[in-house]
């Protein structure tokens, strides 16, 4: 397979030059095999999405693999390439259910966007930062036994794990993630500067949509939003102009630093599709103007996709599109040690093809076209 006639994001810059697939991998040698003409537009790195709990119709918690691949199809009409399935805290049945399911469509052919692990946001949370997470099913100490459970039913697949600092044993659990090769982020908590700090030293690399469900600063106290500003640690966003003004996603960018700024929807059922009634996990949740909130007002979620937070981040800060994109592509897939988020050989031939106006052309997953517009 090649693609031709692109304006191609390199490692090094952009290049009016031809991209070259083989078994699936972006390589350096020439071939005759299918050609994708990209007519003039922008060949970029696949989007990756880390943090999602659904998309038309389909609730991640107790979804079957055909509804997950449902996902899959829809998440490529919008540049997405690569996405880990977020399992809201639930009961231990239907989060076995849940990671059983998953695992069948991450081991089986992609359809659409690869399935690329398990996120589990929870269920070692803070009950005062809950968000939408069910209060009963929260865990007061960290147990180790039931990571243990869940990792050896996900065959090695649970590949990032939510969890607050403040909950007895969090430190401990923390570095028992990491030695699994698990990657930890931090978040749904009130934990003090201290706190949070002691798990970034066990391990943990990245804060959970940074500023939402969490305590925030005070000049006396940095609390867990200090702690992950200050630190190395890669900071979750949601860039739907909701969960963060732009005027704050602009303030993580200049402190953070464009190599460590993660794009996220963190989007639940109801994106790809029209305001009304919908769930996420065990909550009900109502949908107004794109704008989705459990009964008491509690921000649940959001409907965005990656193809309009793309847009959204060059209109908040200004950022060229090839900065912009890192956010959803190679910073990403560095954190999780996936190989892409770049074109360059070697690299998994995961590709968006985006037009003048950013709008998704063709998406290529595993060398395989399976978008185009």
């Amino acid at each position: 397979m090649k693609i031709v006639n692109g304006l191609v994001l390199k490692p090094d810059g952009w290049k009016r030059e031809d991209v070259f697939v083989e078994n699936g991998l972006i390589s350096d040698n020439e071939n005759s095999g299918e050609v994708v003409d990209a007519g003039g537009s922008y060949v970029l790195p696949g989007f990756i999405d880390l943090h999602t709990h659904g998309a038309v119709g389909v609730d991640v918690n107790g979804a079957d693999s055909e509804g997950l691949r449902k996902i899959s199809r829809f998440f490529a009409t919008q540049g997405v390439t690569g996405w880990q399935c977020s399992i809201l805290t639930d009961t231990e049945e239907t989060t076995l259910e849940t990671i059983r399911e998953a695992v069948n469509v991450i081991e089986s052919e992609p359809q659409g966007a690869r399935l690329l692990g398990i996120h589990l946001e929870g269920p070692c949370l803070s009950e005062d930062y809950k968000g939408a997470m069910p209060e009963s099913l929260l865990m007061k100490k960290a147990d180790i036994r039931l990571f243990e459970r869940y990792i050896e039913v996900a065959c090695g697949h649970i590949t990032y794990v939510t969890l607050s600092p403040e909950i007895p044993g969090a430190e401990e659990l923390t570095s028992w993630l990491t030695s699994q090769g698990v990657r930890v982020a931090l978040g749904h908590s009130g934990a003090t500067y201290e706190e949070t700090i002691r798990c970034i030293e066990a391990g943990a690399v990245s804060g959970t949509h940074v500023g939402n469900a969490m305590r925030l600063f005070h000049q006396h106290e940095p609390a867990i939003f200090g702690a992950i500003l200050e630190s190395d640690c890669y900071c979750e966003a949601i860039c739907d102009g909701r969960h963060l003004s732009p005027a704050s996603v602009r303030l993580f960018h200049k402190i953070k630093g464009n190599s460590r700024m993660i794009a996220i929807t963190d989007s639940i059922m109801a994106a790809g599709l029209t305001d009304g009634n919908y769930k996420l996990g065990v909550n009900d949740v109502i949908v107004e103007n794109g704008d989705a909130k459990l009964k008491d007002g509690t921000r649940a979620g959001s409907t965005l996709t990656m193809a309009a937070a793309l847009k959204n981040i060059i209109e908040f800060t200004g950022l060229p599109l090839e900065s912009a994109v890192s956010w959803m592509t190679e910073n990403p897939a560095r954190m999780m040690g996936y190989n892409a988020g770049r074109i360059e050989s070697g690299y998994s031939a995961d590709i968006t093809i985006l037009s003048k106006n950013l709008d998704v052309i063709h998406t290529v997953v595993d060398g395989r076209v399976v978008y185009s517009k």
